[in-house]
């Protein structure tokens, strides 16, 4: 259980952000708490991707606030975004194919030895570390990840986020075009990671995953917020309707 009684790991208050005068987020608030998972739903174009990319500094808002941990701040760019505990998980995922899990985890980040070499066997060591904390089944850490299933993929992603200190993680459909197996192990991670306080925004169009995945959906739909509900408070249904029309379900409604 998700408690939502102190101050939110993350606040987006009243964001708004106009591209060529249209607006394609329109005085939008959203929170998010520590262990806690929420879902962004919308048609393409709602608005979602666009007010996430703020708190990843792809996109500078116009109006609003951003607050992490109740104290306001300016995320200009991706590297500010980081310096806030902030990572972000795009559906490409960002590896480089061509070498091993350990090698991507330390890109651009490299550990060194004492003599300015690449510390191989350390970044192996540690790899192997937070990969037995998130993913006790991950065992291919000497073969290109361009060898890996699709799910194994996304826990190196993972595993490079948590290790640089996340807080905060924006996943962008992180089950796109995965299997029945391999979704199940994304499940399994973001719980792991919920467990481990972390925060998650999903960006998710699959209704099925945000109903077993989220503690609460925020629906979105040209460019404002619907609404946002807890899950165990409402259908598959109640959800379809806040994106198609744009309103809360009646009995939440009040």
């Amino acid at each position: 259980m998700v408690d939502r009684t102190g101050t939110p790991l993350v606040e987006l208050r009243d964001i708004s952000i106009a591209f060529g005068g249209i607006k394609a987020v329109d005085h939008v608030t959203v929170d998010l708490y520590p262990g806690e998972v929420v879902g962004l739903l919308g048609h393409n174009g709602a608005g979602k991707s666009t007010l996430i990319k703020c708190l990843s500094g792809a996109y500078q808002k116009d109006s609003g606030q951003i607050l992490i941990n109740g104290q306001e701040v300016e995320i200009k760019d991706p590297r500010d975004a980081r310096s806030q505990n902030i990572e972000t998980i795009y559906q490409t995922l960002a590896l480089a194919d061509n070498v091993d899990a350990a090698s991507n985890l330390f890109l651009g980040r490299e550990l060194v030895n004492k003599w300015g070499f690449l510390d191989d066997s350390r970044m192996e060591a540690e790899t192997r570390k937070i990969m037995g904390r998130l993913n006790p089944n991950f065992k291919k850490f000497n073969v290109p990840v361009s060898a890996l299933s699709g799910g194994q993929r996304q826990s190196v992603a993972i595993a490079r986020a948590v290790y640089f200190n996340a807080k905060i993680l924006i996943m962008d459909e992180p089950t796109a075009a995965l299997g029945p197996h391999e979704t199940q192990m994304v499940a399994e991670l973001i719980q792991e990671l919920k467990a481990q306080g972390l925060g998650i925004f999903l960006i998710e169009h699959d209704i099925h995953n945000v109903m077993k995945l989220c503690d609460r959906a925020s629906v979105m739909k040209n460019g404002q917020l619907v609404g946002t509900v807890d899950v165990k408070e409402v259908t598959d249904d109640d959800i379809l309707g806040m994106i198609i029309l744009g309103k809360k379900p009646a009995h939440l409604a009040a």
